[in-house]
């Protein structure tokens, strides 16, 4: 029997309000009402909000007294990234069983190669009805999916499906369903670019395929010649199984700005516990660490450190991101030293364990402190057990 090459083998899964479906899940009084999560002080925003809150103008990124303000009797929940995780290992399992050539972007979405099953399934859009039948299925959630000629292409599929719907783009159709969007969904173009792009009188996508790639690029510099072959549908990125992670970080905006050094200590070292746990729990450890503080006025500074050896824990984190805030400290704008926002990310990621853990400056009973830290966590809850430095008075 020969065997056909499928034209359009890309998938791009997206689920669908995925934090506040989860949220469904775990308290199904809330199906069909407005839910909300994200950070629920005045200054936190919105992470995700379900299609009932979506109607009353709610979107992701909004912040939140703007969505109180919109949808009122929302239910308004804090994240719960665990079971976030939880959930998101079971949708990643129903992927593996279609195709080897997975590609996760976030805790939600991944692209899928699938041309390798071509002699199991009629078409690509045949395996995108099974996998969304199958993820709702197995785990309970609503999922979009796009097919397509390429990732762009697959991506822009699975925005016009959702929500919970199939969109198909034929390699024959590229440029009808292309060309009537606007230039804003061209991917890597921000709003600086739109406001170029309109100035030039380009609107839609179908206007910049008109205009050479040549004068795009003196308009643009280098970002123009990818965005011409974008306006023609041409995207050469392959999907690449579990590219490595680049950074795992947490960040925490507050509700009021820290002042005290007990307070400022206090967010710095459950900011390094929790970026630690997300180490050890994917089996990885660092050797940069990154420490970002945004004052009262506004004005963020950033300050990282390469160490001689990897870390995954969080006292080690704790004490490179205390002698970096001092001199980020030195540096803040006089009269602006309030902390409005903290953040920690680890990069130049390697695999677990950390050498550092063998050294003699980590004894092994700290190991087995963290080790233990971790089954705690896991079996009854983030919040089961953490440092008392960490415990209100």
């Amino acid at each position: 029997m020969r065997r056909t090459t499928w034209k359009s083998p890309i998938l791009h899964a997206d689920l669908d309000a995925f934090y506040a479906s989860v949220e469904v899940l775990k308290n199904p009084s809330l199906a069909g009402k407005p839910v909300i999560v994200g950070g629920t002080s005045t200054r936190g925003v919105v992470t995700s909000a379900s299609y009932e809150a979506r109607r009353f103008g709610v979107r992701s990124a909004m912040p939140t007294s703007r969505a109180r303000r919109l949808c009122p009797n929302a239910s308004f929940i804090q994240p719960d990234f665990g079971a976030y995780m939880d959930y998101s290992r079971d949708v990643r399992a129903v992927f593996d069983s279609f195709s080897p050539v997975v590609e996760p972007l976030a805790l939600d979405e991944a692209f899928l190669d699938v041309s390798g099953a071509s002699r199991m399934w009629p078409n690509a859009a045949t395996v995108a009805e099974a996998l969304r039948d199958q993820v709702m299925r197995r785990c309970g959630l609503p999922i979009s999916v796009g097919v397509a000629p390429n990732k762009f292409l697959a991506k822009l599929a699975s925005r016009k499906a959702k929500p919970y719907g199939v969109v198909v783009v034929e390699e024959s159709g590229v440029l009808d369903f292309l060309h009537p969007l606007s230039v804003g969904e061209l991917w890597g173009v921000g709003e600086q670019t739109v406001t170029i792009l309109k100035r030039l009188g380009l609107k839609t996508i179908g206007d910049v395929a008109q205009v050479p790639s040549a004068t795009l690029q003196r308009a643009l510099g280098s970002l123009g010649s990818h965005i011409a072959a974008l306006a023609h549908g041409v995207d050469e990125r392959r999907v690449t199984p579990d590219a490595p992670r680049k950074s795992v970080g947490a960040e925490e905006t507050f509700e009021r700005d820290l002042v005290e050094e007990v307070s400022i200590a206090q967010a710095l070292l459950k900011l390094s516990d929790r970026v630690s746990s997300r180490l050890r729990e994917q089996g990885i450890s660092g050797y940069t660490i990154s420490l970002k503080v945004r004052f009262s006025n506004f004005a963020t500074l950033t300050r990282s450190k390469t160490l001689k050896h990897e870390v995954d824990n969080a006292t080690s984190i704790y004490g490179v991101v205390r002698q970096s805030l001092e001199r980020a400290g030195h540096d803040a704008p006089e009269g602006h030293r309030r902390i409005r926002l903290l953040g920690i990310s680890m990069s130049n990621l390697t695999q677990w364990p950390a050498f550092e853990q063998l050294s003699f400056d980590r004894r092994p009973h700290w190991v087995e402190a963290d080790r233990a830290l971790d089954r705690v966590r896991n079996r009854f809850g983030e919040d089961a057990l953490g440092f008392g430095a960490l415990l209100e008075d």
